[in-house]
């Protein structure tokens, strides 16, 4: 919590235009103790969190990390809105099925909008291959666990698909990087680029729907790294 905590308190105090003291006067606390909360030397009570939250007008959840959004709502997968217009769904009975479905679908279509944004004739583009390569690998590893499966279905080897796969998403990557910035380079011509907001608050308020899906996924992700990093470090140390 630490972590999180201390990173979003300082940054609500920086977008707010307001100095450390007056913060710290407005929180009934000393600066020396809200600098300490504020780089992680030392964690607040609850009743400086509640104080905190209504400060900066947030929930206390988003204050602790514990959801991207920040008024802290926790979006079920009935309340998410579904950008698919097929009408069979083979996804339908199983709850947590329609989740993931939904949170990817509608993420990869704000990403789709908001590359269009930009102004940038070549963002989309990059984005819808690498999402491409991406759902290609998946169904090549599903295709090979089928015990009826034709290598020769498909034109690159089996041994080699995955490979070549990372390989041109690396460079997908890359033009990514340069097309959102607008810069020239791995095949791409330079362009001025007009970058929306990206910042939470103003996703949500601009796609109400759309963004609940991409914010509890990044949500889920930065969880599921947190976990693998802190199951990393504690087998680091029984080795030690």
């Amino acid at each position: 919590m630490a972590s999180d905590f201390s990173r979003t308190l300082a940054l609500l105090r920086r977008e707010k235009k307001i100095s450390q003291r007056t913060a710290a006067g407005d929180l009934q606390v000393s600066q020396a103790l809200l600098s300490h909360y504020e780089n992680g030397l030392r964690e607040p009570g609850l009743s400086f969190v509640v104080r905190a939250a209504d400060y900066y007008g947030v929930s206390c959840d988003y204050l602790l990390g514990r959801s991207m959004s920040r008024d802290g709502s926790a979006v079920a997968a009935e309340h998410i809105p579904d950008v698919s217009t097929e009408k069979d769904n083979v996804l339908r009975g199983s709850v947590t099925a329609m989740l993931h479905k939904k949170l990817i679908v509608n993420s990869a279509a704000l990403l789709i909008e908001l590359s269009g944004k930009t102004g940038s004739r070549q963002l989309t583009g990059e984005i819808s291959a690498y999402l491409s390569l991406a759902l290609y690998k998946v169904f090549r590893y599903l295709y090979l666990a089928d015990p009826g499966c034709v290598a020769e279905t498909f034109r690159t080897n089996p041994e080699q698909f995955d490979y070549l796969c990372d390989s041109q998403m690396r460079l997908c990557e890359l033009r990514i990087r340069a097309a959102a910035k607008g810069e020239g380079g791995f095949g791409l011509a330079e362009e001025e680029i007009q970058m929306p907001t990206l910042a939470p608050n103003e996703l949500t308020k601009e796609y109400p729907g759309l963004s609940q899906s991409l914010l509890t996924l990044l949500q889920t992700v930065s969880d599921n790294i947190n976990a693998l990093n802190t199951a990393v470090k504690k087998e680091r140390k029984k080795g030690k």
